[in-house]
């Protein structure tokens, strides 16, 4: 078992752990703009803040090239950016999926009684959004929620682009190498689009010791409309766990799951636009 830092409330609030004072000056930055309706210009917020002008304007660059500001050239006052919409959508469709998945995730990781995740695509990596542990004494997989995992490499990654359109594939593994981890790792396009083909075919993807050696998944897309794909979840357990006379039925099981998953949302949502 992996040992991890206390990462409780606790441990990150302890007396002696000083904050970080550039992060400290950026979040006063967002803060400060959040309470202004037509923003604000450099000046104001180097006054309002009481910080030099120049850390103010370095911070301000820094923060518009990342899209979180944008600024009026006519009035040179800041506002909030449309990036930090984007990351609370993000954040908020997380909890939502999470909130409606759950009851599925929790029955499916009864049924296989290996660790079960979700995952939402995200700046061109698989995130978790949730995770469901087996019970004690069932191997524990290293991983958690928020972590980001290859697309080319882990189950989820692979039932999220396998629906893509080609040209967004292409542009997928133009702009990212694909890491290699083992001798499993796909790192061809040519390997990886069959492999996705073979996905769209059996309705579930496979992840074969291609991130750790030793591990296996198998996961399959939730389909809120025709090829889009709004999740993905998996099952993931140790090649002992899940042997290749296993798979299919398995397979079958994360189809299933993924597909009440989806019937869910479409219902929610449905519901949420009659009732307006």
């Amino acid at each position: 078992m992996i040992s991890y830092p206390d990462r409780s409330k606790d441990s990150l609030q302890k007396p002696g752990t000083p904050s970080v004072p550039s992060v400290e000056r950026t979040l006063a930055i967002l803060e400060s703009l959040s309470e202004a309706n037509t923003g604000l210009t450099l000046p104001e917020l180097s006054r309002r803040l009481s910080l030099p002008k120049s850390s103010t304007h370095c911070l301000l660059l820094t923060l518009e090239r990342r899209g979180y500001l944008v600024r009026n050239e006519r009035t040179r006052r800041y506002m909030l950016g449309l990036k930090l919409f984007s990351l609370a959508n993000v954040a908020l469709s997380g909890i939502k999926l999470r909130e409606q998945a759950s009851p599925f995730l929790h029955a499916l990781m009864q049924r296989c009684r290996m660790t079960v995740h979700m995952a939402i695509l995200e700046h061109d990596e698989a995130v978790i959004v949730e995770k469901v542990e087996p019970p004690p004494g069932v191997r524990r997989i290293a991983t958690w929620v928020g972590k980001r995992l290859d697309l080319h490499c882990s189950a989820v990654g692979k039932a999220l682009i396998a629906y893509l359109p080609e040209e967004k594939l292409l542009r997928l593994v133009g702009e990212h190498r694909l890491a290699r981890y083992n001798e499993n790792t796909l790192t061809s396009f040519r390997r990886l689009k069959e492999e996705l083909d073979e996905t769209r075919r059996r309705g579930y993807s496979i992840e074969d010791e291609e991130g750790e050696l030793g591990c296996r998944c198998i996961g399959a897309p939730v389909f809120t409309g025709p090829g889009e794909a709004i999740a993905a979840i998996s099952v993931a357990g140790t090649t002992a766990e899940i042997q290749p006379e296993t798979i299919p039925q398995i397979g079958e099981l994360v189809k299933q799951t993924a597909f009440h998953i989806a019937e869910t949302i479409r219902s929610y949502q449905e519901s949420n636009v009659t009732s307006m």
